[in-house]
């Protein structure tokens, strides 16, 4: 065996420092209260489409490209002699195009655990100092002060930077917005799985079950056809079988995600990504589900087996495609 000491890793400090951030109450009762203002905002549907619904995956991290690419140009031309009117106008381009980034990541933050909120609470404070910093420098520049607003205007960036760090630790390290869902199609096997009897599933009560250690969200409709989807909810893995089912949709229970029981469609936000859906059938007495996979059309793909093939066996098919 050998006798050299092991060398003794250590956590980075910047780490040590997010970590301890991440654990801090202190700013608990000014998250709460921002929050609550946050979501009072009479948005509407306008809130969906800050969340990024419509794209898919969340718009903050879009939008933030204007005023980072802004800032970053300004500086460049602030090295270069005889760019000072250039560089303000960039300046002005920034801070024109921060206060809606800034609205598209608030609404995303009132909607996140408390951790990622303490995060996010110093992101917006680093944000908002480069703001300041940077509306200082645009009118220093227009004073003709051009080495007071380079000044000021470096001293920004360094602050977008800091704010850019705490927004990667949160969407990297702790996942805010990232798909919940999105490893489910990978890591169910193909082919049908048995998950329970009939009678195993109350008529518009959601049950959870699993299928190779992952959870799933079955329904049974009064009607007689079941429908499943990936249990843990694609915004922040809240469980959808504690959520509420009504009108063919479940709503989770922890930030009011709405999806489409027929196909995991996310019909409302926070969640800006659908749950991943299984085709259903019951098979003596028991249901069946198996992952609803997607070919490169787009089109549902069931392991070959046609429509024929699947409905043809006196299985009753509780759905097939969702939509």
């Amino acid at each position: 065996m050998s006798t050299t000491p092991r060398r003794r890793m250590r956590q980075s400090r910047a780490l040590w420092l997010l970590d301890r951030l991440e654990r801090e109450p202190r700013a608990d009762r000014l998250i709460d209260a921002l929050r609550g203002g946050i979501r009072s905002l009479p948005l509407g549907r306008g809130r969906d489409a800050l969340h990024g619904r419509w794209l898919g995956h969340p718009v903050h991290p879009l939008m933030v490209q204007v005023p980072i690419g802004s800032w970053m140009s300004a500086a460049v031309l602030d090295l270069r002699p005889g760019r000072a009117r250039g560089a303000s106008l960039l300046v002005g381009v920034g801070l024109a195009a921060a206060a809606p980034a800034a609205l598209t990541g608030a609404v995303d933050w009132a909607e996140l655990h408390r951790q990622q909120q303490r995060v996010g609470l110093a992101h917006a404070l680093a944000n908002t100092t480069a703001v300041a910093l940077y509306a200082a420098s645009l009118v220093c520049r227009l004073r003709g002060r051009d080495t007071a607003g380079r000044a000021f205007g470096f001293l920004g960036l360094t602050a977008v930077g800091a704010g850019g760090g705490l927004g990667g630790h949160m969407a990297y390290r702790q996942a805010s917005g990232a798909n919940h869902a999105e490893e489910v199609p990978h890591v169910v096997t193909r082919g049908w799985h048995r998950v329970g009897g009939v009678d195993e599933f109350p008529a518009g009560r959601p049950v959870r079950r699993s299928v190779d250690d992952v959870p799933v969200l079955v329904v049974r409709e009064t009607g007689g056809a079941v429908h499943a989807l990936a249990e843990r909810c694609s915004h922040l893995a809240g469980p959808l079988s504690e959520g509420t089912v009504s009108d063919g949709c479940v709503q989770c229970p922890w930030h009011g995600s709405v999806f489409r029981l027929s196909d995991g469609w996310n019909v409302r936000g926070p969640a800006t990504a659908p749950q991943p859906a299984f085709d259903t059938r019951i098979v003596d007495g028991h249901v069946e589900v198996r992952i609803r996979v997607q070919d490169g059309d787009g089109r549902a793909a069931h392991d070959g087996q046609t429509d024929r093939q699947r409905t043809g066996t006196g299985v009753g098919t509780a759905h097939e495609h969702g939509n």
